[in-house]
C-alpha cells in the first residue's frame, strides 16, 4: 500500500501518536508524518505510506498555514495558555482592530526568530523542552523565518484570531509571544489549528476515526492519495521505454523541448516515476518513486 492520507489531527494526540496509530491500522512500517504538530493543535497531519515515505521531507519543508487565537494580557513560560503564567498585564480598553493589524505588518517577510525553551529544537545535543522541565534556561540562537501572509480575521475583548502563512521551522506560539510583547501588552497562543501543508489543505483532511473506520471496512483506496499529488503544482511529462528505464537507473537524459523547471515523470502507461528537474534540455531525477 502506498500514498497519502490527509489526517485532521485531534487535540491531545501528538504526532507521533497519530503515526503510530495509523502503522497498526495500516498494518505497515513504512510510514510517518509531514511536519509536527503540537499535541494541542488540531488540523492538516499528511501521513505518508510505503513508497510515499520519500515524499515526507517535500511537505515538511514546503510553507504551512494556521488559523491562531491568541490571548493578550498574559506571558507564560512555554509561550501558550497550557504554561505557567509569568506575567498578568493591562489590556488597553482602546485597542483597535487597526493597531493590530499595523503590528501584524511589521511581522511579514524575512525575520529571525528565536525558537522557545519549551521546543523540540536541540542544542548540544540536548531538546530544550527537557531542560525547560528542569527550570533551566539557557540563550538560543536566532533562525531565519519567512512569514508570507499575516492577517487578522477575528478580534474582540482581550483575544483575537489570526491566519498566517509561514516557512518550516516557524513557532506560532513564539509569534504570538512577540505580537504581544509589541502591543506592549503580553501574549500568548490559545488556539492553534493547521489549515495548510503544502499541498494538502484541511478540505481534504479526514478525522482519525473516520480513516480508522474506512480501513476496517475494506475502503482504504478510498481515501489515500497517491503519492504524485503532492506534486499537482508541476507540469506532468510522459517520457518514452528508453528514457523510462534511464529514469530509473537515476540518470539524466534528454528530452526534446523539455522546459526548465521541476515536472512530475511518468512512463508510457501513466505510472509515476520521479520527481524531476528540466535543465537545459536534460531531465535529471530529483527522487525517484517506483
Amino acid at each position: 500500500m502506498n500514498g497519502i492520507v490527509i489526517v485532521d489531527k485531534p487535540t491531545d494526540w501528538t504526532s507521533h501518536d497519530v503515526v503510530a496509530k495509523l502503522r497498526g491500522v495500516f498494518r505497515t512500517k513504512r510510514i510517518g508524518h509531514g511536519g509536527t504538530l503540537d499535541p494541542t493543535a488540531t488540523g492538516v497531519l499528511p501521513i505518508f505510506i510505503g513508497r510515499a515515505t520519500r515524499a515526507a521531507e517535500f511537505c515538511e519543508n514546503a510553507e504551512k498555514e494556521y488559523v491562531a487565537g491568541i490571548q493578550l494580557g498574559i506571558v507564560t513560560d512555554t509561550q501558550d495558555t497550557q504554561g505557567n503564567v509569568l506575567e498578568s498585564r493591562e489590556v488597553s480598553s482602546s485597542l483597535s482592530a487597526a493597531e493590530i493589524k499595523a503590528v501584524l505588518s511589521g511581522f511579514l517577510g524575512e525575520s529571525q526568530q528565536i525558537p522557545p525553551m519549551y521546543s523540540a529544537v536541540k542544542i548540544d545535543g540536548v531538546r530544550l523542552y527537557k531542560l525547560a522541565r528542569q527550570g533551566i534556561d539557557i540563550p538560543r540562537p536566532a533562525r531565519d523565518i519567512f512569514i508570507s501572509a499575516l492577517e487578522l480575521i477575528d478580534f474582540g475583548g482581550s483575544e483575537f484570531t489570526i491566519r498566517v502563512a509561514c516557512s518550516k521551522g516557524t513557532y506560532i506560539r513564539t509569534l504570538a509571544h512577540d505580537i504581544g510583547q509589541t502591543l506592549g501588552m503580553g501574549g500568548a497562543m490559545a488556539s492553534l489549528r493547521r489549515t495548510k501543508a503544502g499541498a494538502f489543505s484541511i478540505d481534504t483532511a479526514l478525522p482519525l476515526n473516520e480513516i480508522i473506520e474506512s480501513v476496517s471496512n475494506g475502503m482504504a483506496q478510498d481515501i489515500i492519495l497517491p503519492t504524485d499529488s503532492i506534486f499537482a503544482g508541476y507540469p506532468a511529462l510522459a517520457v518514452n521505454p528508453e528514457d523510462t528505464q534511464r529514469i530509473k537507473n537515476g540518470a539524466a537524459c534528454r528530452v526534446d523541448g523539455v522546459p526548465d523547471g521541476k515536472h512530475r515523470i511518468y512512463n508510457p502507461d501513466g505510472e509515476f516515476l520521479a520527481l524531476g528537474e528540466g535543465i537545459g534540455g536534460a531531465l535529471r531525477v530529483i527522487k525517484s518513486f517506483f
